[in-house]
């Protein structure tokens, strides 16, 4: 076990306010692996106060030069990829070609499109008898989750600092050491002092008060629905922006001209990637009723192969909240076909590959996020009735639609309400708005529409 002290402060570590830690522990075999500074509200006067003395200078400082920095960066998190890749998987419990090939390699991406969107977006233009101005919203406040723990931090940090925001990070608690790799590498880079800040802590406590400080101009957050209305509410008093990504209960429409072994067999993948914890996942699978008892018997033979390929969920906590829903699913009438409620080993936080038929909209295991390897299918008569399912949560984040005509498909996904759709198993594109409609969240990340959530409007008539 290590113990990292200190918070990374206006460029150096600094000692923490208090004496207090927080253990990060190992998810697959539940030993301690280290531990890190539990910031105050002290620690995060301090880290604000050094952000808001740099703001000035580093929004003065010209976009190449910012490009120049972001792209240091990202060689510096491409030097750094097997540790980056080790670290995640000892603190997250992720399989180590996962990490390396996501987790590793993600951010480096989305580093460079930044580096890149620095250099060449148009902070000025000419409107009529206007010159508009993007100018940096100030100092953010990065709160980022615990799933995709270096990714989420990039998507907010490169985009802050391409525009000339100062900002200070609070990352999630379970996967910290992650983030003191980053912090590092932005010292590496030759970040100015204050530019980015490190705060270690609880949500309750560094978090809130990284929320509700009064210098701070703009919070992004990533998490759970429940919090981020917690920190949309702590914003508002201040009339604070946010930015905020949330849940997700995202539908998979397999069409009836679909090749439906490869859009089921993609869709399991899809689900059980990461352990099932992404808020993207596409956790319903919806399917034309004369198909039905196909899909059912391809997606179980399919989940069937994941049992040793993925790794645990992220706590004992989280791996209760997933075996529960699996209890509901069942007692609410739902058929298991693969999986089921027991834990599969003794030691470590894992949860079964799972996978219910004959799932209803009403029930809670399609209506709620689950956040694990849980996957229900759905029937459906038409595409009127596919429709109404796929819109009929709370939530508007991703989804996927498969036909064997691209026109179908896409017609298809212009009528579902969400933020992100694949079409007939697109890829990921780091350079894509990603963010939701409904209660999955406000604002856009990644690309050029992730940079304009952190710049302010000016504009000058002459």
């Amino acid at each position: 076990m290590k113990a990292h002290d200190g918070m990374y402060i206006d460029g150096a570590w600094r000692p923490a306010a208090g004496q207090d830690v927080i253990e990060v522990v190992n998810p697959a075999d539940e030993q301690v692996i280290g531990t890190v500074p539990a910031g105050t509200a002290l620690d995060v006067d301090t880290a604000v106060r050094a952000a808001r003395a740099a703001l000035r200078g580093w929004a003065a400082t010209p976009p190449a030069e910012r490009a120049a920095r972001l792209a240091a960066l990202r060689d510096v998190l491409a030097a750094r990829a097997d540790e980056i890749a080790e670290t995640v998987t000892a603190e997250l419990g992720s399989p180590l070609k996962f990490s390396q090939a996501v987790h590793a390699a993600v951010p480096v991406a989305v580093a460079g499109s930044y580096a890149e969107l620095a250099a060449t977006y148009a902070f000025e233009e000419r409107i009529g008898t206007s010159t508009v101005f993007h100018e940096p919203a100030g100092v953010v406040a990065a709160i980022t989750p615990w799933n995709y723990p270096l990714h989420q931090i990039v998507a907010k940090v490169a985009p802050a600092l391409a525009a000339g925001c100062t900002v200070v990070l609070k990352p999630a608690e379970d996967t910290p050491l992650v983030a003191r790799l980053f912090a590092e590498a932005v010292h590496e880079a030759r970040v100015p002092a204050g530019v980015f800040n490190l705060v270690t802590g609880l949500g309750p406590v560094a978090g809130q008060a990284l929320a509700e400080h009064p210098d701070v101009d703009l919070v992004s957050f990533t998490g759970s629905t429940a919090v981020g209305r917690r920190i949309g509410a702590l914003a508002a008093g201040a009339v604070k922006r946010v930015a905020l990504e949330l849940g997700g209960k995202s539908a998979n429409v397999i069409l009836p001209t679909a090749d439906l072994a490869r859009a089921v067999n993609v869709g399991v993948a899809n689900v059980m990637s990461n352990s099932g914890q992404s808020c993207n996942a596409w956790t319903r699978m919806l399917v034309h009723r004369d198909q039905y008892d196909e899909a059912v018997g391809l997606a179980a033979a399919a989940a069937a192969k994941y049992g040793d390929r993925i790794g645990p969920v992220v706590n004992a906590r989280q791996q209760q909240r997933v075996l529960g829903y699996i209890e509901k699913g069942v007692a609410e009438g739902a058929r298991l076909v693969a999986g089921g409620p027991e834990a599969p080993r003794e030691t470590g936080y894992f949860v079964s590959p799972t996978v219910f038929a004959d799932v209803t909209p009403d029930m809670a295991i399609a209506q709620e996020e689950i956040f694990g390897p849980v996957l229900s299918i759905l029937r459906y008569a038409d595409e009127e009735e596919a429709l109404r399912i796929a819109n009929g949560t709370i939530y508007g984040l991703s989804g996927a639609v498969w036909a064997g005509d691209e026109a179908e498909a896409v017609a298809f996904a212009r009528r579902m309400d969400t933020g992100q759709v694949d079409i007939n198993g697109g890829r990921f594109n780091p350079l894509a708005p990603f963010g939701g409609y409904k209660q999955s969240g406000v604002g856009r990340e990644l690309g050029p529409y992730g940079l304009s959530e952190y710049l302010q409007t000016k504009s000058l008539q002459f």
